[in-house]
């Protein structure tokens, strides 16, 4: 496979460069660099939405009709990579790059009308209500009861886990409007207000010590059949489409941009036969095939294909090769890693950290990044699509 950028994606390349060399202040790349999840607070991500919207460059796999740039493949690949190498804010996941798609295919089109365009300026903030306290990889199994009354839909139980559901205006999520039968044809997929009488947010503490995750409650929440997104009891179609674009993405970047760092680090504090050299050998021959897989996929959606099961496997390969990336850096952090001082780390403070500046988010993006093989659906439950659609097993 020819990696090499045609002179056209180059002169594209230079464009986003200074792009970014404008318009990327101090502060938001410093807030990208620090970052310790993949979630950033929207105090900075949202800053950002705005002046890549002015642009026209909010939401890269959007088509030109719902306000997206056209791009090709390369070049929404080339974008992420630039953004990411400059430190960029990563834009919050939920509503540009999961339920946008969704509201593209199975949306009517007056919720087109209404919530693309708020989705592209950040107006609404998106979280997703998918897992319950007793549904995780088995979504299917969810409990949380939506009955119809008239024209609406009134919402009983709850969500857990929910990322940023304390900063949201909306939520997507799954209930079960019928209890008979296969479980997944009783799931239908709704539009929520979480300004609506009767939800409320308590907030989880992560092992880090910060608070990005939430439950979210329904007490007679009532919901507009109107904010129904597909069919009723068709929802695990619409679910399932989303989550190829929640599992899929592009690791790439990002795991080659941390590594870049880490060699830097590793250069200052490990000696030349420190076994950790062979490790970040290791890593980087692990990113590098990641990054022919998203090459492969690119090619797939060039053609009008969509993620479908490739997605589960990058979904795997990427959290993992993170996960052992964010181990090397603890080690390499040495003694610092193990300093717990969340309120001097983290973009916006103004507290001098105890551990050296390199090592300060070390043991937090470690801590967050345990979960990255959970959420999205699991790694094992990844693997068993993998073996069913891909191997024939």
């Amino acid at each position: 496979m020819n990696l090499d950028l045609e002179p056209a994606d180059l002169a594209f390349q230079e464009e986003v460069r200074a792009f970014l060399r404008e318009h990327l202040t101090p502060e938001l790349a410093d807030a990208g660099r620090r970052v310790t999840s993949v979630f950033l607070d929207p105090a900075f991500t949202l800053p950002w939405q705005r002046i890549l919207h002015r642009r026209g460059w909010a939401a890269p796999s959007w088509p030109q009709q719902y306000g997206g740039p056209g791009w090709s493949e390369m070049q929404r690949y080339i974008f992420a990579a630039e953004c990411t190498r400059a430190n960029a804010p990563g834009l919050a996941p939920m509503g540009l790059r999961m339920v946008g798609p969704c509201i593209m295919r199975y949306g009517t089109d007056e919720q087109k009308k209404t919530l693309l365009p708020r989705l592209l300026s950040g107006e609404d903030y998106w979280c997703q209500g998918y897992s319950e306290p007793g549904s995780g990889s088995d979504l299917a199994s969810l409990s949380t009861r939506a009955v119809s009354d008239g024209d609406d839909y009134v919402i009983n139980g709850s969500k857990i886990w929910t990322t940023h559901a304390h900063f949201a205006n909306r939520m997507f999520g799954l209930v079960r409007t019928r209890f008979e039968g296969k479980p997944q044809t009783g799931i239908t997929f709704l539009l929520l207000d979480m300004k609506a009488p009767g939800v409320s947010v308590r907030p989880i503490i992560t092992l880090a010590g910060e608070h990005e995750l939430n439950a979210v409650f329904f007490d007679n929440v009532r919901v507009p059949k109107a904010n129904r997104l597909g069919e009723e009891n068709d929802g695990w179609t619409v679910a399932k489409y989303l989550l190829e674009f929640e599992r899929g993405g592009q690791f790439a970047p990002g795991l080659k941009v941390r590594l870049q760092r880490l060699r830097e680090i590793a250069r200052e504090h490990i000696s030349p036969g420190d076994g950790v050299w062979q490790k970040l050998a290791h890593a980087d021959v692990t990113v590098d095939a990641i990054e022919f897989t998203e090459h492969r996929v690119m090619a797939s959606l060039a053609s009008g294909g969509n993620p479908g099961p490739m997605s589960s496997m990058l979904k795997t390969q990427g959290t993992e090769a993170m996960q052992r990336i964010e181990e090397l850096a603890v080690e390499i952090a040495g003694i610092h890693g193990a300093v717990d001082q969340p309120d001097a780390r983290g973009p916006g403070s103004n507290l001098t950290p105890i551990a050296p500046d390199d090592h300060a988010e070390a043991m937090a993006r470690y801590l967050n990044g345990r979960a990255a093989s959970i959420y999205g659906g699991s790694n094992e439950i990844q693997r068993g699509v993998i073996a069913r659609l891909m191997l024939g097993l």
